[in-house]
């Protein structure tokens, strides 16, 4: 009896510690390729931020299907546009919670209060909130919002109206980027009276899956999820945590290891390996992204057209799309990929040619031995898998015409802190696509408007510029489509930036997860991902 009872012991705890490995299990680990710049989404413009904040901790008012572009209801259930275009009416979701955490808790639903906050903060520099915490948000001036959105108001609780100053076509796509996420007014309000404002940016309050818990900088973020949150049937994990890792051999070897689950932006020389492995599965899809080499056209000599126009025929990019890209990639022409509408197929490169290269130079008086700084990505991105060896070839490239390329780079947020403000020669960058409307590519990278923001080359060309405007303020399709199809032209004949390539998107992870789907925007978003 004595055997027997000690046998039912033994067994009950075999059970509960099975029980809890498969809770346990139900962590989902992230090897992320860096540090987000921080956790409120309106601040910033890097996916790297946004997956560990935007798709993690916020919900927008609409929201993208996930994988894919379709705009659905998010914390709007319903909304209306006027006839002529200009007023956008939301209907608010009733008995959405925000997070209660060790630092808020909230004593109301999300509400109207939220919305007008949110929006009134990015856009009016005399809110209170963003006067006791001065900061930009670069998106919403990129896409000229700022100057755009004649008011926020609050109708009811439950309604909100936006109004416009003139048409804006893709303004609902807009609406559902990660920029675009909803914080809460209260929460913001509790800041303002601690003298704590800076805290909404590392000590967040959402309403989205998954509620922060920790950071610890450049290595892990930890995340509960959200058993409160609206949409129940996207609640499958109990936590998420995303393991900080820079390089993509390391995340390869982690996910190999069991040590994480999904990892982003593997290097092409990886991937053969990882298809190896009999417990590893490989999501793959045609990326909605560009990599570029940007020039800043504010800084001597790069100012002159000829001197963009030899630096761009002298870069070898079949030799780059070769080593850096390894077969997952396609050479880009264009400022936007090949299945954005209105891309211009009758756009060619210039040739490649070292010795044309070197009589512009000559032509335009630049003598031979001149420096630049040339800023090489830190982190692998989905546009370029390997900034460092880009930046080593472009550097060789440039000194067969005479021209010594100083290679620089900062962490991930730095270098984009400090790319913003001007302070490169010449920098790597690169792009996806955020909502699949043209405007997204020639105005947010290349408008007068962004130049401060993803303008990185500081170009502001009237032609250019008036084109994309327009083409903002009309909603015809083949009206869009001539209009920026015309900025293209402009656009190639001025050399802002070297087009590089746009490549093929590959997501590795754990035979275990399932219902991940590769974003076309290049997101990582766990909601609705279950461990088996």
């Amino acid at each position: 009896m004595k055997d027997f009872k000690l046998l039912k012991v033994a067994v009950a705890v075999a059970v509960a510690a099975v029980g809890m490995n498969a809770h346990a299990a139900k962590t989902l680990r992230f090897c992320s390729e860096g540090s987000p710049e921080g956790f409120d989404p309106g601040q910033f413009t890097s996916g790297t931020t946004f997956d560990a904040s935007a798709e993690t901790i916020y919900n927008r008012l609409v929201q993208f299907e996930r994988g894919g572009t379709h705009v659905e209801p998010g914390l709007a259930e319903k909304w209306e546009v006027s006839t002529d275009g200009l007023v956008y009416t939301f209907k608010l979701r009733k008995g959405v919670k925000f997070h209660t955490t060790d630092f808020f808790k909230p004593s109301r639903d999300f509400n109207a209060d939220d919305v007008v906050f949110t929006f009134d903060r990015m856009v009016n520099k005399e809110n209170p909130f963003r006067k006791a915490y001065a900061t930009e948000f670069p998106y919403a001036t990129d896409m000229g919002m700022d100057d755009n959105l004649a008011k926020v108001e609050k109708v009811d609780d439950y309604t909100v109206k936006f109004t416009l100053k003139k048409v804006d076509a893709p303004f609902l796509q807009n609406m559902a980027m990660s920029f675009a996420s909803i914080l809460s007014a209260e929460y913001a309000d509790k800041l303002l009276k601690a003298g704590k404002p800076t805290e909404i940016n590392t000590a967040p309050i959402g309403t989205g899956p998954f509620i922060f818990k920790s950071y610890q900088k450049d290595s892990v973020i930890r995340y509960v999820a959200n058993k409160n949150y609206w949409k129940k049937a996207d609640l499958k994990l109990d936590g998420l945590v995303f393991s900080i890792t820079s390089d993509a051999a390391v995340r390869a070897q982690k996910l190999k290891a069991g040590e994480c689950d999904v990892v982003a932006h593997p290097k092409p020389a990886d991937l053969a390996g990882l298809k190896e492995d009999a417990k590893l599965k490989i999501m793959s899809q045609s990326g909605f992204n560009l990599g570029y080499v940007s020039y800043n056209t504010t800084k001597k000599p790069l100012d002159n057209l000829m001197v963009r126009q030899a630096l761009d025929m002298a870069i070898n990019k079949k030799a780059i799309l070769d080593a850096v890209y390894q077969g997952a990639g396609q050479a880009a022409t264009n400022p936007m990929p090949p299945t954005q509408w209105s891309y211009n197929t009758t756009l060619k490169d210039a040739a490649y040619s070292p010795e044309k290269a070197k009589e512009l130079l000559k032509k335009a008086g630049v003598a031979e031995g001149t420096e630049v700084t040339l800023w090489a990505l830190p982190v692998q991105r989905p546009y370029n898998p390997n900034g460092k060896l880009m930046a080593e070839m472009i550097q060789a490239d440039w000194k067969k015409i005479g021209i010594n390329g100083k290679i620089t780079t900062y962490e991930w947020g730095e270098y984009l802190k400090r790319g913003k403000a001007g302070e490169h020669d010449v920098i790597l960058l690169g792009w996806t696509g955020d909502n699949g409307d043209p405007d997204n590519w020639l105005g947010t990278l290349l408008s007068c408007d962004a130049i401060g923001g993803n303008n990185y080359s500081r170009w502001c060309n009237k032609e250019f510029n008036d084109a994309v405007m327009k083409g903002k303020q009309v909603t015809d399709i083949k009206e869009r489509t001539k209009l920026y199809m015309k900025a293209q032209e402009v656009f190639k004949k001025e050399v802002p930036f070297t087009t590089v390539a746009h490549s093929t998107v590959h997501v590795p992870m754990r035979k275990e997860v399932d219902g991940f789907k590769v974003s076309p925007f290049g997101l990582f978003s766990f909601y609705g991902v279950s461990l088996k």
